[in-house]
């Protein structure tokens, strides 16, 4: 079982707050979600403590046999409990990620999306991109700087933080089995934010040089815009992570 992993943090002083791990029968990629500057996020614990508990309970249920969306609500509930006693959980910038997450079958492939991270998949000859579009289609739609203020509530946008209800707003489906490419945005900006490849570029390169080389490939994108000036993005240089998995 081919299974490749390439994680880079953005920055060297700060921690990663990607997480990505694999079973024999399931994959997880999760991406933590950082409070607009100045603001608190209620926790003293930080967004990498949350994203790789909740990450690895995660795929432990999928390793288990659980439905996808169970597993992950179990997953935010059991996080939930170990620091609510400490933490303010009510406050809307808490500690959250996005999800990807794979279930391997004979069969099929079982996969879950939650917000931004991005699974690809071979489809027909070419690459079916299974994806959770609301941040991006809330976007042109809410006053700049004001898009925080709509994840995990009705109408907006949904992460996993410490409510359960997110897993219920998850994408799931079943695709025929086959290689697959699991990415946070900070390696799909490659193609979202440099426009640098196509999806299927992306997945070719990751399938012929592995998934290191698409986390250089950003990093080079990144370096060659500094200021941000080219490709307005809200952080020069982002957490970035790929998985690759083939049969």
């Amino acid at each position: 079982m081919p299974l490749h992993i390439a994680t880079a943090p953005g920055r060297p002083d700060h921690p990663n707050e990607d997480f990505a791990a694999a079973t024999a029968t399931a994959a997880v990629l999760l991406d933590g979600v950082s409070a607009p500057v100045g603001r608190d996020n209620g926790c003293s614990h930080g967004v990498s403590w949350h994203t790789r508990r909740v990450g690895a309970l995660l795929l432990a249920g999928l390793d288990a046999g659980a439905d996808p969306r169970a597993a992950l609500a179990e997953a935010i509930t059991t996080v939930a409990s170990l620091h609510a006693g400490t933490c303010d959980l009510g406050v809307q910038e808490t500690p959250s990620a996005t999800v990807v997450a794979a279930r391997i079958g004979a069969d099929r492939l079982e996969y879950l999306v939650l917000s931004d991270s991005v699974l690809l998949t071979e489809a027909d000859g070419g690459v079916r991109v299974l994806a959770d579009t609301r941040l991006d289609d809330l976007r042109p739609r809410v006053a700049p700087g004001s898009v925080h203020t709509w994840r995990n509530v009705p109408g907006g946008f949904w992460t996993a933080g410490s409510d359960p209800r997110a897993a219920e707003e998850a994408v799931v489906g079943t695709v025929p089995p086959g290689p697959f490419l699991a990415m946070t945005d900070g390696a799909s900006r490659a193609v979202e934010v440099f426009g640098d490849l196509d999806w299927e570029g992306a997945f070719a390169l990751v399938r012929e040089r592995g998934p290191g080389a698409l986390v250089r490939r950003v990093r080079e994108l990144e370096s060659n815009d500094p200021a941000c000036r080219r490709f307005p993005r809200g952080k020069v240089r982002d957490d970035v992570t790929a998985l690759w998995w083939s049969p």
